[in-house]
């Protein structure tokens, strides 16, 4: 087994701050994986780690928005909606996803890169064309669409499930503050149900002290999410996406020059 205890609260701390961040948490928990030397090529366990510790970041926007998951049946319709493209494409694809597609560095790079430019484009064009403020404004038809965005990220590593959903949320006509919002409610369904379905297709091959390294992460995750949730809703009330998506870029370059041979 390729993680320590010290390396679980890293991964962790990294997932929770790069969950809810348009900038890929994968792409982000790859390439430190690389540099701490953990084999998630070959290690089932690694990478089953890595998918399983996102809920701890899911968590945490289940607690920020428990009031609004208990009360608000209209968030509920949109969520659902939502969650159908996502879910036929991701229990659809998982055995290639889990086995050939995660951990592959070129379609990482690829995805930071691209989805880079086209948030910046995205940002700069369609933020002057936004129609709704609040989520329970758009159309349900809409929501499938963004669900189509967020089950397609998990084909492309690096492309960041929050950067799917906001992307698509723009497209949708949301403003920046009300697709970031969706993308933390939205995320909480499909990474349960991704979490769930793996630990019950690989629990029983994990190593005896991986269920413990998976909740020191969990709790990791937890505390970091709650506080980049709240800080990411404060600075797109007021700023752009695009500091996001030149540091995807950036990244991106970063990690071919190192690790693309």
């Amino acid at each position: 087994m390729g993680v320590t205890v010290l390396e679980a609260i890293l991964l962790g701390v990294l997932e929770g701050l790069t969950e809810f961040l348009p900038i890929s948490s994968t792409g982000h928990l790859t390439l430190a994986s690389h540099l701490l030397g953990i084999p998630i090529e070959t290690d089932n366990f690694a990478k089953s780690f890595l998918i399983v510790i996102q809920l701890g970041a899911i968590l945490a926007v289940l607690a920020l928005y428990l009031p609004r998951f208990l009360r608000d049946l209209e968030v509920w319709k949109r969520i659902v909606v939502a969650f159908i493209p996502t879910g036929v494409i991701g229990f659809g694809l998982y055995r290639l996803i889990k086995d050939q597609i995660l951990g592959n560095d070129l379609i990482v790079v690829s995805a930071l890169i691209g989805v880079g430019v086209l948030l910046l484009f995205v940002d700069r064009w369609l933020q002057g064309h936004k129609k709704y403020d609040d989520i329970n404004e758009m159309p349900l038809a809409q929501a499938a669409l963004i669900g189509v965005f967020q089950g397609l990220a998990a084909l492309f590593p690096g492309t960041s499930r929050s950067a799917a959903t906001i992307v698509g949320g723009m497209l949708s006509g949301l403003s920046r503050r009300a697709a970031a919002e969706f993308s933390f409610i939205l995320a909480v369904p499909t990474m349960l149900a991704a979490s769930g379905y793996d630990l019950l297709q690989s629990a029983d091959t994990f190593p005896t002290e991986g269920f413990g390294l998976m909740l020191v992460g969990f709790i990791a995750a937890f505390v970091t999410a709650l506080l980049t949730v709240r800080w990411l809703l404060a600075f797109v009330s007021r700023n752009t996406f695009v500091p996001f998506a030149i540091y995807r870029i950036v990244l991106g370059g970063v990690y071919a020059a190192f690790f693309l041979r």
